[in-house]
């Protein structure tokens, strides 16, 4: 059996849209100048204590406190709104399918999101059945601590030479990196290709539809065939 760990902003949903809006809002409701487009994407994965360490570094942990509570309701805000939508990225949920429909691969989620968030997202698109493990922000430290990844593992029996990551930001290439299991970079989300592979990435994923066929390689380059 192969566990394959997905993460969810960037990788599986493209969430920026509301990510950006949502950070903005908590700045300027606080009168601050709020970080570029770029620079929130470059932080997306971290939970919010740590992103806004690195967002207002220069502030003091109350200030900090008060942006990461502003973002979560903003970001509830939004969820109500029924204009606001978080597409999937194009292809995901056919490889979702796929993979979860094999019988040599179980599916997991390793993801800076609340479990609420997963939960919303499952409800949406009717995964829950899909999914064999889900690690969130909630039980965990921020990535790339290695806890989310040897938790999955625990949870499923498959053990780190069996297991991969995927995912599009540097937090989870270093993830992987830490727990010792396979990280492919997902080429499509937020952060640059060279960027991962500097990070750990052994392999890059140019598409979502690409996905299946280049865990089948990474396996079997380790002698894990179907």
């Amino acid at each position: 059996m192969k566990l394959v760990i997905l993460d969810c902003d960037g990788t599986i949903v493209d969430s920026q849209n509301g990510i950006y809006k949502a950070m903005t809002h908590a700045f300027s409701g606080l009168g601050l100048a709020a970080p570029t487009r770029g620079e929130t994407l470059a932080v997306v994965g971290l939970s919010l204590p740590e992103t806004f360490a690195v967002l207002a570094q220069e502030h003091d942990d109350e200030i900090r406190a008060a942006l990461a509570e502003r973002y979560r309701m903003s970001f509830r805000e939004l969820k109500r709104d029924p204009a606001h939508h978080e597409p999937l990225f194009e292809g995901i949920s056919a490889v979702i399918e796929h993979l979860s429909a094999r019988e040599d691969v179980v599916l997991g989620i390793a993801t800076g999101k609340s479990r609420r968030g997963i939960d919303r997202l499952f409800e949406r698109e009717g995964w829950a059945r899909h999914f064999h493990t889900i690690q969130t922000a909630d039980d965990h430290p921020s990535k790339p601590h290695p806890a989310m990844i040897h938790a999955a593992m625990a949870e499923t029996g498959v053990g780190p030479t069996r297991t991969v990551m995927v995912g599009d930001t540097t937090f989870d290439m270093e993830m992987a990196v830490e727990a010792g299991v396979g990280a492919l970079g997902a080429g499509w989300g937020y952060h640059q290709p060279d960027e991962l592979l500097a990070a750990g990435a052994q392999v890059i994923v140019e598409t979502c539809g690409g996905l299946p066929a280049e865990v089948d390689a990474f396996f079997a380059r380790l002698g894990h065939v179907a």
